[in-house]
């Protein structure tokens, strides 16, 4: 995986403030306990120095010190005892005075041997997700709030005659289940309908399930992700061109990316190039995306080239919504 070294440095820091929160905790308990039972604090000093006499012992070479150092772990076990012995008579756990770990693998060091540990992976993926704030808006936004009855049950002529709840209703169960099969999933979504459907919403949805696996997700406009792309070509040396790079660098990397509004960015030679560019890459790297879009098929194969088309009709599950403008039906217009 590339990381984005800003993002890497923002994971990192928060484990470091983890590591700090829970130091800082072991100190506050060990504070009780040494004027809880000031027995405690005594064994601890003692095995403190049993470390000493450890360390000096292997320096030494003396000829016996292998007696001599099973004499100090015997101690040592002898000493851990009565410290358990004396927490739980006290109605303490016997671990109480243990470290707390946010990653037990590494005990929040960041790193696993000589790579990134999974702890500041799954930090990292979390600053990833940031985007997320602009996609879910209102904070309920999940599937057990999703509400089939806003959609009619009655046949539809503007649809061809079908019933649009019953259409939701098999969108809905291909949402949820790429959501909860996420990564493991084969196709991409593509999700086509008139503004108010619920297309943004049901992203939103399958980005909080995914986010809360650990799994990093991108979320933009695609106004704004194809404008990436023009900005890291034409402003290399600057810092909006690197703020774009490294934008373009999440897209592209991330484990779920949606690309709302397809559509609605100018229909430039350069936006072209981009959108191909993002969808081919993330195709290659065998990650997931999610576009939405007010366009049909039709609108879709006369708006973009070819190579766009193709990869869209091969690679994505087109799922089609239907129905009346959502905000309008709750405001009661």
């Amino acid at each position: 995986m590339a990381y984005d070294g800003r993002l890497l440095a923002k994971a990192r820091d928060e484990l470091e403030r983890i590591r700090e929160e829970n130091q800082i905790k072991l100190q506050r308990r060990q504070d009780r306990i040494y004027s809880a039972i000031p027995e405690i604090r005594d064994i601890d000093r003692a095995m403190q120095g049993h470390m000493f006499k450890l360390a000096r012992l292997t320096l030494s070479g003396a000829p016996d010190i292998k007696e001599r150092i099973a004499a100090i772990e015997r101690e040592n076990l002898e000493l851990q005892s009565r410290k358990a012995e004396l927490l739980v008579s006290r109605g303490y756990p016997m671990d109480y005075l243990e470290p707390e770990y946010y990653c037990p693998v590494c005990q929040d060091r960041g790193m696993n041997g000589v790579k990134i540990c999974s702890c500041v992976e799954k930090l990292y993926n979390k600053a990833l997700t940031y985007e997320l704030g602009s996609l879910i808006k209102h904070g309920d936004e999940s599937f057990e709030s999703f509400d089939l009855s806003l959609y009619s049950n009655s046949p539809d002529a503007k649809y061809g005659g079908v019933v649009p709840r019953q259409v939701m209703a098999k969108v809905f169960e291909a949402c949820r289940k790429f959501a909860d099969n996420f990564p493991d999933v084969s196709a991409n979504l593509i999700l086509q309908g008139e503004p108010g459907l619920g297309k943004t919403y049901l992203s939103a949805c399958i980005a909080r399930v995914v986010a809360q696996k650990g799994l990093s997700v991108c979320y933009e406009s695609a106004v704004a992700a194809l404008d990436a792309y023009e900005q890291q070509k034409f402003c290399r040396d600057s810092a909006e061109g690197e703020a774009a790079s490294a934008k373009v660098r999440r897209m592209s990397d991330c484990d779920l990316m949606i690309l709302d509004d397809l559509g609605t960015e100018m229909p430039t030679p350069m936006a072209q190039s981009a959108l191909y560019t993002l969808i081919n890459t993330r195709l290659v790297k065998g990650k997931k995306t999610i576009i939405s879009t007010n366009l049909s098929d039709e609108q879709l194969e006369k708006r973009y080239t070819p190579q766009i088309c193709s990869r869209l009709a091969g690679e994505f599950l087109h799922l089609p919504f239907a129905g009346e403008d959502i905000r309008r039906i709750k405001k009661g217009v």
